[in-house]
């Protein structure tokens, strides 16, 4: 069977309980025709890029399957007629990413606190050295 990594956008109205019942709707989808839910993430709510059907953000979901191309056709199919879900997308995948995906990395990472270096330490910049007062005269004063 081949390996696939399928992500989809439901509204930005919905509860995270119905988003993770779309999941679930997508699985039984997947496993009554013989294929397999590898792992699901759920990304969160996100901001779009552009606006979509009158949302600006959505709630992100990834599954990686392993199943028939069938499978794949039939839940697309099923994803196309729920109105819930505003895009999708498939991808056939040579293997399955080991441990969590670059988006979960990057949600950890984000949440750490470090903010990519930008702190009060100003790096190799080095002090720009005592601030002039403001009601002394200009040096090029004529």
């Amino acid at each position: 069977m081949a390996l696939y990594e399928h992500v989809f956008l439901a509204r930005q109205d919905l509860a995270q309980a119905q988003v993770d019942a779309l999941a679930e709707n997508a699985t039984q989808i997947v496993e009554g025709l013989g294929g397999k839910i590898v792992k699901t993430e759920t990304w969160g709510l996100r901001s779009l890029a552009y606006r979509i059907a009158k949302n600006r953000k959505a709630h992100y979901v990834m599954l990686e399957i392993d199943g028939p191309a069938a499978t794949i056709q039939e839940l697309e199919r099923q994803l196309a007629i729920n109105e819930d879900i505003i895009r999708y997308m498939t991808v056939r995948v040579d293997e399955h990413e080991a441990g969590p995906s670059a988006m979960m990395r990057r949600n950890e990472r984000d949440r750490g606190g470090d903010r990519g270096g930008r702190g009060g330490d100003r790096g190799d910049r080095g002090d720009r050295g005592p601030r002039r007062d403001r009601d002394e005269a200009p040096r090029d004063a004529a």
